[in-house]
């Protein structure tokens, strides 16, 4: 009898580990960015969108202290993308634009245009899709920003959801 419940026991663990599987894939396939504010082409993105775009990769320290190789798209082909004001456009007025990057808790980071632009830094931040060869984990991803040159990763936000793009003066 107690052979049987262990046996039962084992076979309801495997069941609810492949439902969170499936439930974590499915999150992962479905999850949205959005892309609005001043922008010229609003959009709405999904893993697969991100994945038919240019990919690139980092190998950084994660808070961990481990070194993680982080693959996806630079933060910039994205904006682009959307028409946000970069490149020459760049300057006077423009220059008090940022990028409000929320995750889906409602964690909130900022960037200044200028520190995402490659005409101002040779930093090239990443919306990361994947972190040492598979999706991202439940909690972490399916977007995650990875800004391998910030001495701290406070601004690394997961489970990133929209990027709105604004003006920093009223």
């Amino acid at each position: 009898m107690q052979g049987i419940k262990t046996f039962r026991n084992k076979i309801l663990l495997c069941a609810i580990l492949a439902c969170a599987l499936v439930t974590q894939v499915h999150a992962q396939s479905t999850a949205t960015l959005t892309v609005s504010g001043e922008v010229t082409t609003p959009l709405e993105l999904k893993a697969q969108d991100l994945a038919a775009m240019k990919q690139i990769s980092h190998k950084v320290k994660d808070r961990d202290g481990k070194e993680h190789e982080f693959k996806g798209v630079a933060l910039i082909e994205i904006l682009e993308k959307a028409g946000v004001t970069t490149g020459a456009k760049l300057r006077g007025e423009n220059l008090a634009k940022y990028a409000l990057i929320t995750a889906a808790d409602g964690y909130e980071v900022l960037y200044a245009l200028a520190e995402i632009d490659p005409e101002f830094t040779d930093q090239v931040i990443l919306l990361a899709t994947e972190k040492d060869g598979q999706p991202l984990p439940s909690g972490e991803g399916p977007f995650r920003i990875i800004t391998p040159k910030d001495k701290k990763p406070a601004r690394w936000i997961r489970e990133v959801r929209s990027i709105k793009i604004a003006f920093a003066k009223n």
